[in-house]
């Protein structure tokens, strides 16, 4: 019987309701189970107690009976343990230690992906268990209940097991010899078992004397006839002292096959003939099968994991019990890995490890609230995968100081999917030994791209049916097809969260949906029939060639057929005409990413980082109304996943996954995106805009590329964008592929503070004009913008520093700067809280600057004499010919004294008031647009209290003069303030 048919009463075909309901009811649970290593000071529960451990005789000597992988024995258990300690030599107990040590510091090595992207766990300290569910082989072939991701919260957990008990005698008080667990992709299987091999190491799983780990993917790449005890020796060296005792019914041995789903088990007799000698060398997967058959040492125990699909491959008679994993299934399990995570003592960095725990604390608990929210994110969290790609992307947002080329989002998503995928095949039994990640980009990846291009996430029953099932041919493809369905689909998409679309289905992380859809477009499964079936005729004809080349050289000697040549001359311009014809698709990906990345439609949201983080951790604020209209999809990432799968970096990890793309493809593709993308980019983008460009430039990883664009930005716009230390180090690492100078940087209201202005200090040097308004940068800030005015290499001519919390030590830091400083010719410190002290000081140190032309004070409580004592200095200045002294508190004998200066006679012009003598100032305009520009950030009181001093120094002016082209002037700039106040004082301004 084909799989498809055994499938059926397990899932019937075709219904992808089902589907939705077989998700739910794997998951539902609220019953927590939470396993800490015992650690002195470490958070974690008191171990569960181990029930008694019976003591199994000798087959000789009793008489054992199996049923179902448990086993009855009539004898009375304790004489097999006569003389354990005489047989237990030195030499024994030493091989077992160094083995414990070995598996120790094996299975306590975290891949690179772990230490690479933020603090990890460490498995023999701090651990969080999954959810364990006791099941049977009728729970597993039978249909599921209808549960939804709402209810299942509510639904408590049947048969909850420990993973310490799963060895305890089963209901009709059978001992449980073989054990087997099950679960989907992503729930954790594979670190459980790491968990318990270093639970043994350390003492603390003392059921067992001996564990012995298998990897299945190990032995199904061994073909060569193997016994036994050679296998072991083999993989573990020093065990050979105790191999011998193997064969002992005394040694409490555990045997462990992780991933049984790699191998091709046949327990047909006459498939697999039977072996009890662990001596005989025969197949490896020949071994597997008598030793669950328990025909090959009897008295061992066995702990096999496995995909769903590939459970049935034992038969029941040799399982005695069946367990689940069912991820984080309670919302506390998910709280508690978030919290243990993201508390680490170094997920902040280096440079965090005095600073206060505050910031980590807010991640929790914002995460906290939007998990009982009952959001996506919680569904997308039962998969313990899930909770780590969460923790992982919170990290780079929030902790990365510097970015190395190797982190990257989309490094990320691919090193994620890497841990999960790596060398999976959909069916081991299927002749096409198809790469499971290749299976997903040509299924999962095109209902990706078609929701993509629609803007939609959520995706009904027929959606699935027309991505997943319409091209079904062949029993191989309607095959694979089901054990996708039964072990990775849920992976991927589970049922919507939203009241009323409880039987569609989303993508687990939104971000995964652009992801698969890139990587389908990049990997050129985005075809029309005619170019599937040219490229596979063109592939034909390519390998043929040859071949015809002899023959028609053989039969043209022989025979005078002058037009065979031609015929094959002919032949051989198919493969070179496709080939130029296939060159288009590297321009349609291209013109795809320009298209995707520059929507107009897009210009105003939020840049992709604060998208993601959104996605995460939620909005603060009320929640959305059900009867109120949703927003528009985004899917900005979409285009910036395309350029990062073209890295080097990712197609290296995506070639290990089965996902081939070519250096010549990724080559071709750039070359396209220069007569897109750049040309594009060259527009003047909105700031958040412009910060997904920058975004897409570091993702791409291709430093030749992003020279090139870089260059082509003279200014570079980032006003409101909130310049977190990764937005910081990504801006930094793009700018830093050439050395150009930037005409303005405009880093206005940023959130920037002292640390990023490190960060982002080679960029500042070569910027002429720079903004950092509104930004609460204080003395610390004005420090490191010290070194940077002091450094030989800054070009800044222009320095806007206005309502930043500057203070008198900010003031004497950049008077040091004034000093010897070589290109600023325009300071403004506008609203900077500089107080007479400040301005001493930089009156103090002015005389020593020789290249500044205009200085501006406005608006920061300066008295007459620090006022006077700033333009007295100012007057000696060469090159100085403008002050700006507006909103500061000077008296009108003040304003008479500046009013006096001369710009032919004192060569400095001082901005104070609206009026010059009997005239209206040339700035006046200017005057009252910086007011309105900075209303939003000053004192509302303070301005209209000054604003009616400007008026009545207006009126005052005007009815001194008797000319009537003054008065009109006078009377335009009062009506002018007049607007203003009023707009004032009704809030409208």
């Amino acid at each position: 019987m084909s799989r498809a048919m055994q499938c059926q009463s397990c899932l019937p075909w075709g219904s992808w309701a089902q589907l939705a309901r077989s998700l739910a009811g794997s998951r539902g649970t609220r019953s927590v189970s939470v396993c800490a290593a015992a650690v002195p000071g470490e958070l974690g529960s008191v171990p569960l107690p181990l029930s008694p451990v019976p003591r199994d005789i000798p087959p000789q000597l009793g008489c054992v009976r199996y049923q179902g992988g448990s086993q009855e024995s009539s004898a009375q258990p304790g004489s097999s343990h006569h003389g354990q300690s005489q047989q237990r030599t030195v030499a024994f107990t030493g091989a077992i230690k160094k083995h414990q040590k070995s598996l120790s510091a094996w299975f306590s090595h975290q891949p690179n992906e772990e230490r690479q992207f933020g603090p990890s766990f460490s498995l023999d300290a701090v651990h969080v268990d999954p959810v364990i569910r006791e099941s049977s082989l009728e729970e597993i072939l039978k249909p599921s209940p209808d549960l939804t991701i709402q209810n299942q919260l509510q639904q408590p957990l049947r048969k909850v097991i420990s993973l310490h008990n799963l060895f305890d005698v089963d209901a009709c008080g059978r001992q449980v010899k073989n054990v087997v667990l099950y679960g989907t992709v992503g729930t954790g299987k594979s670190t459980l078992i790491k968990k318990m091999v270093v639970d043994w190491c350390h003492g603390r799983l003392p059921r067992f004397e001996l564990v012995i780990p298998f990897s299945c993917e190990d032995l199904s790449h061994s073909h060569a006839h193997v016994s036994l005890r050679r296998l072991v020796t083999k993989k573990y060296q020093h065990l050979r002292d105790v191999v011998p005792a193997l064969e002992a019914s005394s040694l409490r041995v555990l045997f462990i096959l992780n991933g049984l789903e790699r191998l091709n088990l046949d327990f047909r007799l006459a498939g697999t003939e039977l072996c009890c000698d662990p001596n005989e060398p025969v197949p490896p997967s020949a071994i597997v099968v008598n030793l669950l058959r328990k025909y090959l040492l009897p008295e061992a125990s066995i702990i096999v994991t496995t995909r769903p699909s590939a459970v049935r491959r034992i038969p029941g008679k040799y399982v005695g019990r069946y367990a689940e994993i069912c991820g984080f299934s309670d919302t506390n399990l998910q709280k508690l890995y978030f919290q243990l995570r993201l508390s680490q003592p170094g997920c902040s960095g280096e440079e965090s490890q005095h600073r206060s725990s505050a910031e980590q604390e807010n991640l929790v608990e914002m995460l906290s609230r939007n998990l009982e929210r009952h959001n996506q994110i919680t569904a997308a969290c039962f998969l313990p995968s899930y909770c780590w790609l969460v923790c992982t992307t919170l990290h780079f947002l929030y902790f990365t100081r510097t970015v190395p080329p190797s982190q990257t989002l989309t490094g990320i998503y691919t090193s994620f999917l890497r841990l999960n995928f790596s060398g999976e095949v959909v069916d081991s039994t299927d002749p096409s030994h198809m790469s499971m990640m290749k299976y997903v980009a040509k299924t999962v990846g095109k209902l990706a791209y078609e929701g993509v291009m629609s803007r939609r996430t959520c995706f009904s029953e027929e959606d699935l049916r027309q991505c997943f099932e319409v091209e079904m041919k062949t029993e191989s493809e309607l095959n694979l097809l089901e054990v996708f369905r039964s072990d990775v689909f849920r992976f991927f998409l589970s049922p919507c969260v939203q009241p009323g679309k409880e039987h569609n289905f989303v993508f687990t992380i939104p971000a995964m949906q652009e992801y698969l859809a890139a990587l389908y477009v990049v990997l050129g499964e985005k075809k029309t029939l005619v170019q599937r079936v040219g490229k596979e005729l063109s592939e034909v004809i390519g390998k043929v060639s040859e071949d015809v080349a002899v023959v028609v050289n053989i039969i043209s000697k022989v025979l005078p057929l002058r037009f065979l040549p031609v015929l094959f001359n002919l032949l051989k311009i198919f493969p070179r005409y496709f080939s130029r014809v296939s060159g288009k698709d590297r321009d349609a990906i291209a013109h795809t990413m320009a298209q995707e990345l520059f929507k107009e439609e897009d210009y105003y949201n939020d840049d992709v980082l604060d998208q993601i983080n959104s996605s995460i951790l939620g909005v603060e604020g009320p929640m959305r109304h059900p009867d109120e209209a949703p927003d528009d999809e985004v899917f900005e990432l979409f285009p910036i996943f395309m350029g990062g799968i073209l890295s080097r970096r990712n197609r290296a990890i995506l070639e290990q996954l089965g996902c081939s793309i070519k250096n010549l493809a990724a080559f071709e593709i750039a070359k396209a995106m220069k007569k897109t993308v750049i040309r594009k980019g060259r527009r003047g983008l909105p700031p958040s805009e412009l910060m997904d460009y920058l975004f897409f430039l570091h993702e791409f990883q291709n430093e030749r590329f992003t020279a090139e664009a870089i260059r082509s930005l003279r200014a570079v716009n980032l006003s409101s964008v909130k310049m977190t230390p990764l937005k910081c180090s990504v801006l930094a690492s793009v700018m830093s592929t050439t050395g150009h100078e930037v005409e303005e940087l405009n880093l206005t209201s940023c959130n920037l503070d002292s640390g990023s202005l490190r960060t982002l200090f080679p960029v500042l040097l070569r910027c002429k004009a720079l903004h950092l308004q509104l930004n609460s940068l204080g003395s610390d800030a004005c420090k490191e913008i010290r070194d940077l005015l002091l450094h030989d290499k800054c070009v800044v001519s222009s320095l806007r520093l206005a309502n930043n919390p500057v203070g008198e030590q900010g003031a004497r830091y950049l008077a040091e700067a004034l000093a010897r400083n070589r290109s600023l010719t325009q300071l403004s410190l506008l609203h900077t809280a500089l107080g007479d002290a400040g301005a001493e000081a930089i009156a103090q140190h002015l005389p020593e600057n020789q290249h500044l032309q205009e200085l501006n004070l406005g608006y920061n409580s300066l008295t007459d004499t620090a006022a006077l004592r700033v333009v007295e200095v100012a007057k000696r200045h060469e090159t100085l010919d403008k002050v700006h002294l507006y909103f500061n508190d000077i008296s009108e004998d003040g304003k008479r004294a500046l009013d006096s200066l001369r710009m032919d006679r004192d060569g400095v012009r001082a901005l104070v008031f609206l009026t010059a003598g009997t005239d209206v100032s040339d700035y006046w305009s200017h005057i009252l647009s910086v007011v309105q520009r900075n209303l939003p950030f000053w004192d509302r009181e303070r301005v209209r209290q000054h604003l009616a001093l400007l008026l009545q120094d207006l009126e005052s002016s005007r009815s001194q003069t008797a000319n009537p082209w003054r008065k009109a002037k006078f009377l335009r700039v009062e009506s002018e303030v007049k607007k203003m106040l009023g707009k004032l004082q009704d809030g409208s301004l």
